[in-house]
């Protein structure tokens, strides 16, 4: 293949970016799944803000509106994409509220661990070497490929544990995700090993994304799918007790309004009923008041 060819294939498959997002972008709009989806659909329509900066950039040779345009773009990409794997991960854990919120909790923690990552890579990065923002922005990249390849083997395990249908949106949506992310690492490996060059991974880069963007445009056009519910969501409903229970300790001092409870209910079921109790003595008030007034009978009247 000659290079006017490779850069052809290369054009025509970056081209196709914009053209598969705005139709994502139509379908879920004219389906109202933005309002489902909203940081996956803000994630879509930046990508295409970003092509319309960087690939007129590319094709005038204006390197320096390219390298600002592509490397701020890719920062916020990042940064979205990695908040559509908390919202997908929402999406997944609806019905589980305490789930729902540790994997809140844990979403924090990796996105503070992965901005410590990156500044270390900064401040380690020598002058010799490429810029400290590239090699930090590069980093967290792969972080966040690597998370979006652990969603996707998450769903892909424990799906039928939460109900989950493999024909639903948010499942579509990782999956696209995790394809991808798959696809660039594998890439990177194969790179940075000297197996490949950098024109084919970008080729193949491309055009694993673009089968990315394919597969959500299908998932999104597909019926809404409901949530499962079988006998396996019984693991997950223990799951989500046990956390609560973490949450919310029994005190201790609760053991006596269950005792209570206890003989209350003992009561209840007791067919001598207080009422009764009177009637069943045989010493019966009146007799009890008249022996001990002396009087061997009943009163006079």
């Amino acid at each position: 293949m000659t290079l006017e060819m490779v850069q052809l294939a290369h054009s025509v498959l970056w081209f196709a970016h914009p053209t598969l997002q705005l139709a994502v972008v139509g379908v879920m709009w004219r389906r109202k799944m933005h309002r489902s989806f909203p940081v996956f659909f803000t994630y879509i329509l930046f990508e295409v803000v970003v092509f319309a900066f960087v690939f007129p950039a590319y094709r005038l040779g204006n390197y320096r509106q390219y390298f600002y345009s592509y490397w701020i773009g890719t920062i916020i990409s990042l940064a979205i994409g990695f908040k559509v794997i908390h919202e997908v991960f929402l999406d997944v854990f609806r019905p589980f509220h305490t789930l729902k919120d540790l994997g809140t909790l844990m979403f924090k923690w990796a996105a503070l661990v992965m901005l410590l990552v990156a500044g270390v890579v900064a401040a380690a990065s020598s002058a010799a070497s490429d810029s400290p923002l590239v090699e930090s922005v590069l980093t967290v990249q792969r972080c966040v490929r690597v998370i979006q390849v652990g969603l996707v083997m998450f769903l892909l395990v424990f799906s039928r544990y939460l109900g989950v249908s493999r024909r639903q949106q948010s499942f579509g949506i990782a999956l696209g995700f995790g394809s991808f992310a798959a696809v660039e690492l594998f890439l990177v490996a194969l790179y940075l090993s000297g197996h490949v060059g950098e024109m084919t991974v970008s080729i193949t880069n491309m055009a694993a994304y673009n089968a990315s963007i394919v597969m959500w445009l299908v998932y999104m056009s597909l019926r809404k799918q409901v949530r499962e519910s079988t006998s396996t969501l019984l693991l997950s409903q223990r799951w989500e007790q046990s956390l609560a229970d973490l949450q919310a300790p029994v005190a201790a001092d609760s053991l006596i309004p269950m005792f209570e409870g206890m003989v209350n209910r003992a009561l209840t079921r007791n067919p001598l009923s207080l009422e009764t109790l009177p009637a069943s003595n045989p010493e019966a008030p009146e007799s009890r008041a008249a022996a001990a007034s002396g009087q061997s009978g009943p009163p006079k009247s």
